[in-house]
């Protein structure tokens, strides 16, 4: 999926609009997220606009283009939450799997962070390149004093499924950090929270993604046309409403894209008759259909799935062999660029 161009974002007024239709609705966060929410000029005037709409504010970023002034703006409009996500424990490497010299720059943010009465989360992504020192960036980020840290492996869509083979972890790798997670989580309880999330394809049974198709989440995108998840485009012959054409409490209750997986009844077997059909709703629709072509589909990364050969088959080439495809160090950055380019699949920015 491709990002789309600034000019068709919509307005603050449209924006605010929004924030109010949500709030009438009963809804409860605003979780501005991305890409990255910082490229708006107007998110100060867009979190006092969510607020007045009784809706939590959370801000999920990478941190660039985030400094003391800004900061100390969205804490004054009524931010309640902040989130900023780590790549890693080691700034070089941290800067080489970000592609940008941003570590430093997050540490010092996360110390202004502490000086307010904001909750504070630290979002770690997980997998092939970075897992093998967890304990160290646990550590890390005990430093930085948040009060909960999601540490999350990477999950397989859009431009991480392109770069599967350099993500995925070994079976090993997973449940050695399954076992730090639980001695971590046993060791600071009391002091900061651990959310912990798995690989889909090492577990028995899929996620009810987002909590399930149409059940408790809607995702507005910068044009403002509505999502039942993050990846939903993704899908094909779908169409999705925007909220410059339809009233928002008309999109969620009754657009045929929020209706089309929400609940049981389009289910194909295993799942129709499945004990945890009410659990994981199936899976993921759109990690079903780039995996098995097929939108009605059992989530592949089920275990009773017909096609969960190709989980499988993945499995297999992440396991074969004993060494793990990593990047080395560099002595300068243009090196680590230059091993990236080698290593990653880019996605190209819009004109």
């Amino acid at each position: 999926m491709q990002l789309a161009g600034t000019q068709s974002e919509l307005s603050s007024g449209e924006w605010t609009s929004v924030f109010q239709q949500a709030g009438q609705l009963g809804m409860l966060h605003a979780h501005f997220t991305g890409g990255e929410p910082l490229a708006r000029m107007d998110l100060t005037e867009l979190v006092s606009a969510a607020r007045t709409a009784g809706l939590y504010t959370n801000l999920i970023t990478s941190g660039v283009g985030l400094n003391d002034q800004r900061l100390a703006a969205l804490m004054g409009a009524g931010l309640d939450h902040i989130q900023i996500s780590f790549q890693d424990s080691r700034e070089e490497a941290a800067n080489w799997i970000a592609g940008a010299k941003a570590h430093a720059h997050k540490i010092e943010l996360s110390q202004a962070i502490r000086k307010y009465k904001v909750a504070f989360t630290v979002n770690l992504v997980v997998h092939r390149q970075n897992l093998d020192h967890l304990e160290e960036m646990i550590a890390f980020i005990e430093t930085l004093n948040p009060d909960r840290v999601e540490i999350a492996h990477a999950q397989y869509y859009g431009w991480a499924l392109a770069n599967r083979a350099a993500l995925m972890p070994t079976r090993e790798q997973v449940e050695k950090g399954v076992a730090i997670v639980a001695e971590a989580e046993k060791r600071l309880a009391g002091r900061m929270r651990i959310d912990a999330v798995i690989p889909d394809y090492y577990a028995k049974y899929p996620k009810a993604c987002m909590g399930g198709w149409g059940q408790r989440l809607m995702l507005i995108n910068p044009s403002g046309k509505v999502l039942p998840c993050h990846a939903a485009e993704v899908l094909p012959q779908m169409s999705f409403e925007n909220v410059r054409d339809r009233p928002l409490q008309w999109i969620w209750e009754e657009s045929e894209s929020f209706q089309r997986f929400r609940g049981e009844s389009w289910m194909a077997e295993p799942c129709r008759s499945c004990d945890h059909r009410a659990e994981d709703f199936g899976g993921c629709r759109c990690q079903a259909f780039l995996l098995s072509g097929e939108a009605e589909a059992t989530d592949p990364a089920c275990s009773l799935a017909p096609k969960h050969s190709v989980i499988e088959s993945a499995l297999r080439e992440s396991n074969a062999g004993t060494s793990v495809k990593q990047g080395t160090g560099g002595s300068s950055f243009v090196q680590l660029q230059q091993q990236s380019a080698a290593l990653w699949t880019y996605r190209t920015n819009p004109e």
